[in-house]
């Protein structure tokens, strides 16, 4: 059945081409991006050669069920080529990056690409919030469905969707909601937490990678970090003292450096590889050197308001409807002050309330993607925790793919895969694009131009 509508798919695209009207294509940009209901052109920022780069903002109705409950500005950023080049939606599911930048995607398609800031992370937040109603996944689905009506009348070429992480569940549920509005979904390391209750994030890490004796020098580094909580300490309230932290939502910074030396194990396989094992400091390490080996892994001031303020809307989310990996401790049990704080709870403050969890949400958008998801594509990594419960195809799924990057991290990438998957997913993103192969470019662009837009910084999903 997917092959069958593989070969439809390639078949309407090859003979029914997309076309613009040949002044629009030569209209400047600039001044079409004005007439766009509802936009507005913050700036035009200096890009590499045959790109342009506008930063933007788009009103947002603040509840999409009530349009006359009042409006925010949504920033967006623009990264122009040409209005007849297909267009990749990027989100990363959190605040959006202020430099220019191209996903993986819109590499290998040498398309513009349009990027988004997800709803609630400041500035794109509604005054007064209301996070009850406003914080939803079908609230910023409809975001980015009104974003993409918009910018259609400017670019007719096909429509993709990607983001990594948040932002490939973002990918996903927008497809869930509006199939229609591109033509494609490529999803990175996105995890999909189906039952909350139901988790397997403790069996995957216990044998993650293929070396037990990494999996040991991590956790012995974790005990023998507890043992040192004082030491350790010292040395993480100097530097909160240095960088003004508070410790406020949490509650105490004895409790946020505990959260931190438990979420060390799961972080190291987030960001590392496995090759990394020998920085894992051994049981004659200084303090210091525990101490650095945070630094680079999961700093012991993480969970500090100050690093804590702008993730809110993400960990409101995932106590209320994404879910959440349970905190892997139980080898750690007798070590601990506050065992079972590491939830999604514990970084919300007090000020924002809390409804009760929604159990359809997920299951929902699971079923879709297994009984009537189409051109999807699903990049995992085989050591990335949050790939321990990945999407995954089903009967109804057509011409949509899941590849596995071998020892990959939560950095994966098509190109990263062995070389026939990654030929065969590249070939498949052109295609949904409506464009031939080989189409990529190398650019004498800035190193930061190709670089993934998620990694900039390193959100906790």
């Amino acid at each position: 059945m997917r092959r069958f509508g593989a070969a439809v798919a390639a078949l309407l695209m090859a003979v029914v081409p997309w076309s613009v009207p040949a002044a629009q294509a030569a209209e400047d940009i600039g001044e079409a991006l004005k007439r766009v209901p509802g936009l507005t052109v913050v700036s035009e920022e200096k890009a590499p050669e045959g790109f342009r780069f506008f930063k933007l903002t788009f009103t947002q109705p603040a509840d999409h069920r009530r349009p006359g409950a009042g409006s925010f500005e949504q920033r967006l950023t623009l990264l122009h080529r040409d209005v007849r080049a297909p267009m990749v939606m990027y989100t990363s599911g959190y605040n959006v990056s202020a430099n220019p930048n191209r996903s993986e995607p819109t590499q290998l398609v040498d398309g513009n690409q349009l990027s988004m800031e997800y709803r609630y992370f400041t500035p794109s937040r509604p005054e007064p919030a209301d996070w009850g109603r406003q914080l939803t996944i079908w609230q910023a689905a409809t975001d980015q469905h009104r974003v993409a009506a918009a910018f259609k009348a400017l670019y007719g070429a096909n429509w993709l969707a990607t983001g990594g992480s948040k932002g490939g569940m973002t990918a996903v549920y927008f497809r869930r909601f509006y199939p229609s509005d591109v033509q494609g979904t490529i999803a990175y390391v996105a995890p999909n937490d189906v039952i909350d209750g139901l988790d397997v994030y403790d069996r995957f890490l216990s044998t993650v990678g293929d070396d037990p004796a990494c999996r040991d020098a991590l956790r012995a580094n974790q005990r023998e970090s507890l043992k040192r909580r004082d030491e350790l300490g010292a040395l993480a309230a100097a530097e909160a003292a240095e960088k003004g932290y508070t410790f406020d939502i949490v509650g105490s910074q004895d409790k946020a450096m505990e959260i931190a030396i438990i979420d060390s194990y799961f972080t190291f396989w987030q960001y590392q590889k496995q090759a990394d094992c020998a920085s894992v400091p051994g049981p004659s390490a200084s303090t210091q050197e525990i101490f650095d080996f945070f630094v680079r892994v999961e700093s012991l001031n993480t969970y500090a308001d100050q690093e804590l303020a702008q993730y809110v809307p993400y960990y409101y989310q995932a106590a209320v409807q994404l879910g959440v990996p349970a905190s892997y401790e139980r080898h750690l049990r007798d070590l601990l002050r506050y065992p079972g704080s590491n939830v999604a709870a514990t970084y919300v403050p007090d000020s924002v309330r809390l409804p009760r969890f929604d159990h359809v949400a997920m299951p929902d958008v699971d079923f879709w993607v297994r009984s009537r998801g189409s051109r999807l594509l699903f990049v995992d990594g085989e050591n990335d925790p949050w790939s321990a419960e990945p999407f995954r195809l089903g009967f109804g799924s057509q011409d949509s793919y899941r590849y596995v990057v071998p020892g990959g991290n939560h950095g994966s990438k098509i190109a990263q895969l062995p070389p026939a998957d990654a030929a065969a997913a590249t070939d498949t993103v052109r295609r949904w694009a409506g464009v031939p192969a080989p189409v990529a470019r190398q650019l004498p662009a800035p190193a930061t131009f190709d670089a993934d837009p998620l990694l900039e910084a390193r959100p906790p999903l």
